[in-house]
């Protein structure tokens, strides 16, 4: 499969500029490039989201022009979305063949032969669960799968990626990279995007680097190192910022004692148990776990969000907390980035201006009326302070880069002056250049005497900005660590449930 000289535009932006590729057969084509760089509109054209654009697809020999995503699904392109898009109640049989029912003579299912051809579907891709299944029961590295076994069903003959990994353990990943190098074998074109470059080195066969639209350079993954690709991603050499050793004492900000969670399924069980920290002022507190140890719920707790289920004490400044909603915990000083910054951080389908005041609109009120010239104000000067790349304050949240859409979030609960940020995974799903500029935002806040507690499953970037590390495993604290002399082996140790 090749595109010549695609060229696409938004509202007279130029997203993509004149791009040539070429998916190979039987391979794993990285797609690499920063937030912004056009990776994801060109997967759009080639999956048929995207139909009114410059330039050619070639596909099995002969030029294409895909009239929707269901064209080019019956062609034999599949595209598994970063955020899944599977019915939760609604079985792996039903979410497999949605839209593509078998039907008898009389137009009623043949519901035996979809669960069957399911169950093939699913014994190829070692999914060891029954096709009747509720999609919302499964881990999310299995509905992964079933998105792949939808792909499958199609004999899909390329297959695009996108940030497969961003939401699953390591040994999800390890199992997904099996059903890729199978895939391989059955000489499919398996198209990769990901941000994590060590990953890239391990799955991928071949690189395309796309820089502000353009294709920059392709190649071969062993011809090429970790540094010199991210040279080429971003047209300069990166120094990845680390958080200097910290000096002087410092005051006590927040106290969590004995914080308990209530377990949402299970009676009588206990989801967060006893946990008991502080946090100083102008300190990093990293926190690291393993999918399920209760890291979210930890911050969602702290903020308030569980004040129904969750028992314990927090202080503020030594002040005892009565948090009864997420108001509360902001009037206290709080604010929390959310994992999912397009479902709980963003509203996708307004501007960035209307996004950063949405947490500060009393302070931006006149006279009882919202003040354009206040928001507007208030939104550029964030869009300055943090460099969020918008053609203007009027450009929909939807329409930006990752990067620039988490930049959005910081932007809207800086405005609150919080003197607590709680930061669940911070750089999810962003690229190496943008995850140095939130780092170089992180140490300034916390230079200024901000307290930061952030979550994060990469290891390296909990190491680079953290000043103390806490460990969690099945929702308790387990260890804690200085960030002094620490190595991953001992993070990791630490993280491993005991009953495993």
């Amino acid at each position: 499969m090749k595109v010549e000289n695609i060229t696409k535009q938004f509202s007279g932006v130029t997203v993509l500029d004149g791009v040539s590729v070429e998916l190979q057969s039987g391979q794993v084509n990285a797609i690499i490039g920063e937030n912004g760089a056009g990776k994801s509109t060109l997967m759009k054209i080639l999956s048929g989201v995207y139909t009114d654009y410059d330039g050619q697809i070639i596909y099995r020999d002969e030029p294409v022009q895909f009239a929707s995503t269901k064209d080019a699904q019956s062609r034999g392109i599949s595209i598994i979305h970063q955020e899944l898009n599977l019915i939760p109640y609604l079985s792996i049989t039903e979410n497999v063949f949605l839209g593509r029912e078998l039907t008898n003579a009389w137009g009623g299912l043949r519901t035996g032969k979809m669960q069957a051809r399911t169950q093939e579907l699913l014994n190829r891709l070692k999914l060891n669960v029954p096709p009747d299944t509720q999609v919302y029961k499964l881990k999310v590295g299995q509905q992964q799968v079933v998105e792949i076994a939808k792909a499958l069903l199609f004999e899909s003959e390329v297959i695009i990626m996108d940030e497969p990994t961003s939401a699953i353990s390591d040994q999800e990943v390890e199992v997904l990279f099996d059903i890729i190098r199978d895939l391989k074998k059955a000489s499919k074109a398996i198209v990769y995007i990901s941000h994590k470059l060590d990953e890239l080195f391990e799955i991928a066969d071949r690189y395309i680097v796309l820089r502000d639209g353009k294709h920059i350079a392709s190649g071969h993954m062993r011809e090429i190192d970790h540094d010199q690709l991210i040279h080429k991603m971003v047209g300069r050499n990166i120094e990845v910022v680390k958080k200097k050793e910290a000096t002087g004492q410092r005051e006590e900000l927040l106290q969590v004692k004995n914080l308990c969670l209530k377990h949402p399924t299970r009676k009588n069980e206990l989801f967060l148990k006893n946990i008991s920290f502080n946090l100083e002022k102008g300190e990093i507190l990293g926190v690291f776990g393993l999918m399920g140890a209760g890291r979210t719920e930890l911050l969602e707790s702290i903020f308030g969000l569980h004040h129904t289920t969750s028992s314990g004490e927090i202080k503020v400044n030594q002040r005892i907390l009565r948090l009864q909603s997420p108001d509360d915990a902001i009037k206290a000083g709080m604010a929390l980035v959310p994992e999912d910054r397009k479902q709980n951080g963003l509203i996708l389908g307004l501007d960035v201006r209307t996004n950063i005041s949405l947490t500060s609109l009393k302070k931006l009120e006149r006279l009882g009326w919202l003040s354009k010239s206040r928001e507007t104000a208030l939104a550029g000067k964030y869009i300055q302070e943090l460099s969020i790349k918008t053609s203007s304050d009027r450009q929909l949240a939807e329409n930006l880069s990752g990067g620039n859409q988490q930049k959005i979030v910081l932007s809207k609960w800086l405005a609150t002056n919080p003197s607590i940020l709680l930061l669940d995974e911070p750089t999810r799903g962003i690229d190496v250049n943008a995850k140095n500029e939130i780092y170089k935002l992180i140490l300034q806040l916390a230079a200024s005497g901000m307290g930061i507690l952030m979550v994060s499953s990469e290891l390296p970037e909990i190491m680079a900005v953290s000043d103390r590390i806490l460990v969690m495993a099945e929702g308790s604290l387990c260890a804690e660590f200085d960030n002094q002399g620490l190595s991953e082996d001992q993070i990791l140790k630490a993280a491993i449930p005991k009953t495993i």
